[in-house]
């Protein structure tokens, strides 16, 4: 893995620079919280100044739409962006990071043509229809039906903790094709227009006051067979995909961003006094250290799942689980550095401290990946 900068990554990062500190000061300001629809066409927005400037999907291969660009311009664009205060992904964090590359790698050519262009033109949201009710992190035990009627699925059941389904134009959904099959095997990954008839969305309230996640409800929903993404039944394989993608380079940006705010941080000890706290300004260093080799850990990640053209490997758990507990940390370091302050939910670190609870079930639980990596890194056998 060679991710040293040429002449030429560097001339990518200043003109990068360049281009972030002419369209920056020109945004419009982000919508409260609670607004999703106006959070949508605000991300929606940056999208396109991206995808115009020739920045979007900058990492995807050109077959399907991207640049193909090296995982250090990749890695480049990251660590600019975040630090120049740059937008995120955000409504759209489904298709840009989740679906969008498992479309990419898995998906038809007419697949690829019909939904890729507008996630990179940033003209369409997506959800993730995954989690159940009653499945809990057996993911696999997911019990939402689908039966096949002509050229149509027909769909009934619920799904759970579905991010942003308000807003979605379409759900990356997880299906049981076959219930007479093993529980891994009778799975089909379906592409849902979130406008078809008979889908109800209910917008689920976190602890931060916001409504990111929504229960949906499918009550006969005509999802058509074209709309499967592999074969019948191999959704399981399709959702490893996903699932590689979500844990092995859909947090690099992330990453960024906990530094910026470490760097925060330190600066705010210094301001109120708590730099002369020992242990401490000693924890803020250990975080700096956990979060370099996370970053170094991320590298390794991206350029693996780019170098080689293959999915992120089994390093992404590894990435996910100690990062999962890094980010709580930090927040947790935010705490003693603010004080009183960091009650105050008008602050982003405190909602950002709020919302990294969360952060050790999403995208998998930490069991599950201590379950991944004792099994397929050390070798261990199956718990009972």
């Amino acid at each position: 893995m060679d991710l040293s900068c040429s002449a030429e990554d560097e001339e990518f990062r200043a003109r990068l620079r360049e281009w972030l500190a002419e369209v920056l000061p020109g945004l419009p300001a982000k919508p409260s919280p609670g607004d999703w629809p106006g959070r949508r066409a605000y991300d929606l927005g940056w999208q396109r100044r991206l995808y115009d400037a020739g920045y979007a999907g900058l990492h995807w291969p050109v077959d399907a739409g991207g640049r193909g660009a090296t995982p250090t311009r990749h890695l480049i664009f990251l660590e600019e962006t975040e630090n120049a205060g740059a937008p995120y992904v955000g409504a759209n964090f489904v298709g840009l990071l989740h679906a969008g590359p498992t479309i990419a790698a898995e998906g038809s050519p007419e697949q690829r043509a019909r939904w890729l262009p507008p996630v990179l033109r940033g003209e369409e949201v997506w959800c993730q229809g995954f989690s159940e009710p009653d499945a809990g992190s057996d993911l696999a035990s997911l019990r939402t039906r689908a039966w096949r009627d002509g050229d149509d699925y027909v769909v009934s059941g619920s799904k759970l903790w579905t991010s942003h389904a308000e807003v979605a134009d379409w759900c990356e959904l997880l299906v049981r094709t076959d219930p007479r099959a093993p529980k891994h095997r009778g799975i089909s990954w379906l592409a849902l227009p979130m406008d078809a008839p008979g889908i109800t969305v209910r917008p689920l309230r976190t602890l931060t006051g916001s409504a990111e996640f929504a229960e949906v409800f499918l009550d006969e929903v005509r999802v058509p067979v074209a709309h499967r993404v592999g074969e019948e039944n191999d959704g399981w394989r399709v959702t490893m995909v996903t699932l590689s993608f979500e844990r092995g380079t859909a947090f690099a940006g992330e990453v960024v961003a906990c530094r910026r705010v470490l760097r925060q941080l330190a600066c705010e000890a210094r301001k109120n006094g708590r730099w002369d706290d020992v242990p401490l300004r000693r924890g803020l260093g250990r975080l700096n250290a956990e979060f370099r080799a996370l970053w170094r850990l991320t590298q390794w990640n991206v350029s693996e799942s780019e170098h080689t053209g293959a999915v992120p490997g089994v390093g992404g758990s590894v990435f996910k689980l100690r990062y999962s507990q890094a980010r709580q940390e930090l927040y947790d370091a935010a705490a003693e550095v603010l004080g009183p302050e960091a009650l105050d939910l008008g602050r982003e670190w405190t909602v950002d401290r709020l919302s990294s609870l969360s952060y050790t079930i999403a995208a998998g639980t930490s069991q599950i990946q201590r379950n991944i990596v004792a099994e397929r890194i050390l070798g261990l056998p199956k718990g009972r």
